[in-house]
Formats: structure tokens, sequence, C-alpha cells
């Protein structure tokens, strides 16, 4: 069935110069709106489960769409302000685009009349295209790397982290789908899977296909992930218990076994609107999460990718990247994390990224976009560095 997610477009506009130090959540009252419809797909039996609820279903998130997106145009306006000439133009263009469609039913997952959704958020040839490669020279940290289409339209990408503890045990964060040569590597790096890690309320659609191969392995993820998926109906959803659930009232003192505390510290970010989990493999100073920082492009999600079938976003889906990306001063995640992604609870948040940023790292391996290797610590600590210090 259709869901319909409403957000301002040409209105949005209008206002954004003299209003860009308001909440977003001004933009939600206007009247002028563009719709956004998804949907979605059950599969059969035998088919691999669609990524969608895996990376950001629109049952979770529906809610923080309008307010999501109302950021991401008035960080656009923010840019625009910082470099005028180039900017500006830009700016023009997205505005007509998106006035323009104000006029009929525009979606970002292109025609929904005509092409499933779960169709086009993953490959059919999924081991094919599939990007397998070693983080650290050790070979204990590993990455699986996927092709996905946030609203079937923007190629964020998708990444599980395979990391191999000192007792020899296998943790598997974000887990992408099972294919044949997953399960190759598995083999290759001892196959003892014991820890499966859904590290948001997003990242879990493919735990009960791992579980259910891997029976031995103890499910790890934030409060509301368990009631989540008690109410999801998918025969891919199973019910299996979370061996240990993180919740903000007892983050402090939740511990996951002495083998992976030895190897591991970990920060419940609640405050955070995904209920993000963040984790730091000690012994080689990777900091592994999910949405807490996007690194886009996707570059090496969609290496294995024929030209021909690599995705070709439109001007929201250029401008949603540029935004999500920490090259430059990164002012545009800056101002989507303060103003959206954190304003519910920023001291929460800051108190959050306080203590992630004590740690000792220098790789950061998030779930969407490209690997940040040797400079993790400065591009974190200059995206939230409003946050570090208290104040924009």
């Amino acid at each position: 069935m259709a869901r319909l997610i409403k957000f301002p477009v040409a209105s949005a506009f209008n206002n954004i110069k003299t209003h860009s130090n308001k909440s977003p959540q001004r933009f939600l009252h206007n009247s002028r709106t563009l719709k956004l419809t998804s949907r979605t797909h059950n599969p059969p039996h035998h088919r691999s489960p669609p990524l969608t609820a895996s990376f950001f279903p629109l049952s979770a998130s529906s809610r923080m769409a309008a307010l999501a997106i109302g950021a991401i145009i008035l960080v656009g306006a923010s840019i625009v302000k910082a470099t005028k000439k180039s900017r500006n133009a830009e700016l023009r263009n997205t505005e007509s685009a998106l006035t323009r469609s104000t006029s009929t039913t525009t979606t970002l997952v292109g025609n929904t009349q005509d092409i499933k959704m779960a169709e086009k958020q993953i490959p059919k040839n999924a081991d094919d295209v599939i990007s397998i490669r070693n983080v650290t020279e050790s070979g204990n940290v590993v990455t699986l790397s996927v092709p996905f289409l946030r609203f079937g339209s923007i190629p964020i990408g998708g990444r599980a982290t395979i990391v191999r503890l000192t007792s020899g045990a296998l943790a598997v964060f974000s887990p992408v789908d099972l294919t044949p040569k997953v399960e190759a590597k598995l083999a290759e790096m001892g196959g003892n899977v014991k820890y499966l890690i859904a590290p948001d309320i997003e990242h879990h659609i493919f735990l009960s296909k791992w579980a259910n191969a891997y029976p031995q392995a103890i499910l790890i993820g934030p409060e509301g992930l368990p009631e989540k998926r008690e109410k999801m109906t998918e025969d891919y959803i199973g019910h299996e218990p979370f061996g240990v659930v993180f919740k903000a009232s007892t983050k402090a003192e939740t511990t996951i076994s002495e083998e992976f505390d030895l190897d591991f510290s970990y920060e419940f970010v609640d405050a955070h609107a995904t209920k993000e989990l963040a984790f730091l493999y000690k012994p080689e100073k990777v900091l592994i999460e999910a949405d807490l920082i996007f690194n886009l492009p996707a570059i090496e999600q969609y290496e294995n990718v024929l030209p021909a079938d690599k995705p070709k976003p439109g001007v929201l889906a250029r401008f949603f990247m540029r935004v999500q990306s920490t090259e430059g001063e990164a002012k545009g995640m800056k101002r989507l994390i303060w103003h959206a992604i954190s304003r519910g609870n920023r001291t929460g948040f800051n108190e959050s990224i306080a203590r992630i940023n004590a740690w000792d790292f220098d790789t950061i391996v998030p779930c969407h976009g490209e690997t940040i290797k040797g400079n993790g610590k400065e591009v974190f600590q200059k995206v939230f560095d409003w946050h570090i210090n208290g104040k924009k």
C-alpha cells in the first residue's frame, strides 16, 4: 500500500533566505507540498528479503523524513550563502525543478507504478556486485559493501563489517544479505560467528537469515528494535530473542561479554533519532557505526556495478549526497545533525559524542559511503565540532 510523506518545497525556498536560522519545523506548515510514495514488497519465501527495512525503512523513519528533508533544504541555503555565485545558480535550478514537481505527484523512487521499490533498492545479482575488502592489514576487519538506493533513487550504498576478535570469534555489524561469497569469507576467517549486531533500529532486516545460519550467535541491538520486529509481519523477519539490548536508562552498566569487551568499547547514542550504537575496535583503532556519519558518494559500494546499471541521481538526490559528505568543511552535514538529528535531546547527544571523541581511532567504517582511513578522528571532530564544544 502506498504511504505518503509530505514536505514543503516551493514555499520553503521562498522563505529560506530570511528564516535560515529558524527551526526546520517551520517548513512543515506550508501548504504546497511534495508527495513521496513508496511501496512495500513481500518477496516469495525462496527469495532474499528486500533491503528496505535494513537501512532506511519508511515505516520506521517516515516521521523524521519531513524534518530531515526540511533541514537539508535549510542546510542548502547556508551552503548557497557561503559560496554565492556558483551555489545560487544551483539552488535556483533545484528550486525550479522542485517547484515544477509540486503540480504532480512526484516521487524519489522514480515511477513506482512500473518499478517495484524492492527491485530498485537491491541488485538481483548480489554476489556479482558485492565488494569484500580488508580494512586492516591483519585481515581482522573486513567490510561487505553492496549497492543500496535510499528511497529507490539515492545511491548511498550499504555495508556490513566483520571483526575477528582476539578470541577468534566473529562479530558482524549491520549484516547484509548472506550470500555464498559472504559465507566463504566467513569460513576463511574461522567461521565462528558469535555476535550479530544491529547498530540501530534500521539495520536489522537480515538478522533472521544470519541467526538461522549461525544459531549460536548472540543478537545485539538498541531498545525499540525487538518491539519493532515483533510487530513486523514479513515472513523473513523472525522473532529471535536478543541477548543484549541497550537501553538509555542502563547503558552505562550494559556489557556484552568478557571476550567482546576485551576488544571493544561502545556507546549507545540514544539521543539519535535512529538509536545509534557506535563501536571502537581497540586493537586496530577502528570506529564502526551505522548512520552517525555518512561519507557520500558511495564509490566502493558501486564499484562492481556495470556502468550501464549504475544509478543516475536526479537533482534532489545529488543535493542530498552533497549534504551527506565529509568533504571540505562538511557544513551541510554539520547543520543537518545540529538542526534536525540532535535537536530533540542535544545535551544527551553531546554527551555521547564526547565519549566517542575520547576514544583512540584513526579509521571510521560507516554503513553509507566511503570508509575513512588514516584521518578518521580528524573527520569526526570536524563533523561534530559544535557538539564537542557545546555551541554552534
